[in-house]
């Protein structure tokens, strides 16, 4: 078992984060930019908090520049807290990141808040910002979390994690 890394003064640990995980409001300003554009942008977000992952962002659909989402064929995935998820492919220009985010057209009741909502996976778009500061990719790709300063792990999702 991991030994959680003790926060400091403003810092959250996601070791203290709940199981089920939490969803919650986000005002802060979320920045996605893709290809040399800003792809979404809102202070009208949600984060959800979950035991060992750094949070990760939704962002209302009409915050987002969906002209440039596709639908990815064939690939779903099923949570068992929020539900079946889909994926989106990111299309700008000769640009292209497959299953960059995902959403949940028919989340569980106490999820209903982000349906439709999109979350993006930092490492398969140029950036993503929470007010300002430039977050660090949860590693593994499998969780999409949003690693930023105020938040210390240990993080699941890396090589040799999965049994936590």
């Amino acid at each position: 078992m991991p030994k959680p890394i003790k926060p400091k003064a403003g810092q959250e640990s996601v070791w203290d984060y709940p199981r089920p995980p939490r969803l919650e409001p986000v005002r802060k300003t979320l920045r996605i930019e893709f290809a040399g554009q800003v792809i979404a942008e809102t202070n009208r977000g949600y984060r959800v908090l979950e035991t060992s992952h750094p949070p990760v962002y939704y962002v209302p659909p009409e915050d987002v520049r969906t002209e440039y989402l596709r639908p990815h064929a064939g690939r779903r995935t099923f949570c068992e807290w929020k539900g079946q998820a889909e994926y989106w492919d990111l299309h700008l220009g000769d640009k292209k990141s497959l299953m960059a985010a995902w959403s949940y057209p028919e989340p569980s009741a106490s999820f209903q808040p982000i349906q439709d909502y999109l979350a993006f996976y930092p490492s398969k778009v140029d950036a993503c910002y929470v007010d300002g500061e430039r977050v660090q990719a949860q590693e593994g790709d499998f969780y999409g979390g949003w690693i930023t300063s105020n938040i210390v792990g240990p993080f699941k999702g890396g090589a040799g994690t999965w049994g936590w």
